[in-house]
């Protein structure tokens, strides 16, 4: 298809620590490679990203490598842990410094860096909280201009409290997991297809000016 998918895994783990996250990404990895769509996988937390809002807080910050990348992708998936009921400090901090994308538009029609890509959620835990994580996270990539399409989140949950996950608790014969990783891959690169075929059109910053003009 010359789709590429980006996976950033916010994790809390470095590398070389195992992440379950990463064990649920690399099957997500496995089944694009059968579509044909190219996949890189980021470790967030082996990066030196600085807290902030903007693409580039300087000082050593590494983020703006990571955002390259990101730009670069058809699709964008974030790969996130649960910790106590929601997603890792690490997504977070990733959408905070998406944030800085906002003022970096197309110089004609003010869409965002993030426009015609499509988005997806990866999400492990041992308790409660992959609602959240996926409802959050796939509001947060819509409104930074990612297109979200149908059944784009995949999650495996173990038992409440302490306990093992995904990769000691044979997640991998998980049903419901495989038929949703499936869904999703199928879905974001079907959608990513369409859009890199069909550009969406908006000018957002005529619709700003009608806006402000019916404001005043």
């Amino acid at each position: 298809m010359g789709l590429k998918a980006l996976f950033l895994n916010c994790t809390l783990k470095r590398s070389p620590d195992v992440s379950n996250t990463r064990a649920l990404i690399d099957k997500a990895v496995r089944l694009f490679e059968e579509l044909g769509v190219e996949s890189e996988v980021i470790r967030v937390a082996d990066y030196n990203v600085k807290f902030g809002v903007t693409s580039d807080e300087g000082d050593g910050d590494e983020w703006p490598l990571i955002l390259e990348k990101v730009k670069a992708c058809d699709i964008l998936v974030i790969g996130s842990p649960i910790w106590f009921g929601v997603r890792s400090s690490v997504t977070q901090m990733v959408f905070e410094r998406l944030d800085g994308t906002y003022g970096e538009g197309d110089p004609e029609t003010g869409q965002f860096p993030l426009y015609g890509k499509v988005g997806g959620v990866v999400i492990t835990g041992n308790e409660d909280g992959a609602h959240d994580v996926a409802a959050n996270t796939l509001f947060n990539l819509t409104h930074l201009g990612c297109t979200v399409p149908p059944n784009v989140d995949s999650y495996w949950v173990g038992d409440a409290g302490p306990g093992p996950s995904y990769i000691a608790a044979g997640g991998e014969k998980h049903l419901y997991t495989n038929k949703t990783v499936r869904y999703m891959v199928h879905n974001l690169a079907f959608f990513a297809k369409l859009l890199k075929d069909n550009p969406i059109p908006t000018n957002i910053n005529k619709l700003y000016e009608d806006a402000l003009r019916e404001s005043e």
